[in-house]
């Protein structure tokens, strides 16, 4: 089951990757900052898996 679709055009573009990818990993240092341990252990999830879906499993161009 896939929680992102990567193949919508939404998600081509790299800086838009980078960027929802880094918003989740601020918003985990912010929660553990603030001492607030489960929620930064749910937003570290989400941005880890969003490390996963946008750089390792990321669709290649098939026009290539």
């Amino acid at each position: 089951m896939k929680i992102v679709d990567t193949r919508h055009p939404f998600y081509r573009p790299l800086w838009r990757r980078v960027a929802i990818t880094g918003f989740c990993m601020l918003w985990t240092a912010f929660e553990l900052w603030q001492g607030n341990h489960g929620w930064a252990v749910i937003v570290g999830g989400m941005a880890a898996l969003c490390a996963y879906e946008f750089f390792i499993a990321f669709p290649k161009d098939d026009d290539a």
